[in-house]
């Protein structure tokens, strides 16, 4: 046999051999997609958890106050602890805001329930302080399924790390109580040209009948439907005091 006819032929099986697919190159970064996606959720959780770690101790800005740094409009907010506040502000809030709120653990499941039950009034709400508070500091306003399913096991979980006092210290440090003002300290100066601590009964309700919205009301000129809202408030102090045994130290 001649040497060019083994060359022609050469191994016998080369040609018939099925090139590598393109496949596993493209479904590569595919994979890491999809593998990033799942792993973000789990990385949001633990930044989320890490931050309530620092913020047992360090008082938070809210997330409607980082919006206004970046889009450099001015915050009115000094940071207050609780003790440093009239008893009658958290009373007030409590009475207004979730009398449950030394009885639940951050969540009121049967409120839950009766909103979800109830067909003739589904935008009645149910959020306890807790709630509030997780939503004001981590989370979005406006109202979302997706946002309700982060922000029940976030209280849940917070309300057992921080306890009652702190949740509470925490809610009125980052509550609205005007364009831009933020905590009770900065409201209580501007509303009344006092600090929280020396707030009285009346004003105390004034701020908390203001906060469902606190952009249309206001505490240092309440209309006359503030008024009344704020005096059934402190009408109700007394009866409500002995369910705020959680905010005593």
């Amino acid at each position: 046999m001649r040497e060019d006819d083994i060359e022609a032929d050469g191994p016998p099986d080369e040609a018939k051999r099925p090139r590598p697919s393109a496949r596993p190159r493209r479904a590569a970064p595919l994979r890491r997609a999809v593998g990033l996606a799942l792993l973000l959720p789990a990385i949001i959780v633990v930044l989320m958890l890490t931050l309530a770690l620092v913020y047992s101790s360090v008082t938070p800005p809210s997330t409607l106050m980082l919006g206004r740094w970046l889009t450099f409009q001015p915050v009115d907010r000094q940071a207050l602890p609780l003790s440093q506040m009239a008893p009658a502000l958290p009373l007030a809030v409590l009475t207004s805001e979730d009398q449950r709120f030394c009885l639940d653990h951050g969540v009121d499941f049967g409120a839950l329930r009766d909103v979800v039950e109830d067909e003739d009034s589904p935008s009645r709400g149910a959020s306890t302080i807790a709630m509030q508070t997780v939503k004001n500091v981590f989370l979005w306003p406006g109202r979302s399924y997706i946002r309700k399913a982060i922000e029940i096991p976030l209280a849940l979980a917070l309300d057992s790390l921080w306890g009652k006092r702190r949740m509470m210290e925490i809610y009125l440090n980052v509550a609205e109580w005007g364009d831009g003002i933020y905590g009770a300290q900065a409201a209580s100066r501007r509303w009344f040209r006092k600090d929280a601590s020396d707030l009285t009964r009346s004003e105390a309700a004034l701020l908390a009948a203001v906060l469902p919205n606190p952009i249309l009301r206001s505490a240092g000129h309440p209309s006359a439907g503030v008024r009344r809202r704020a005096a059934r408030i402190q009408g109700m102090m007394g009866r409500t005091e002995g369910l705020a045994g959680c905010l005593k130290r």
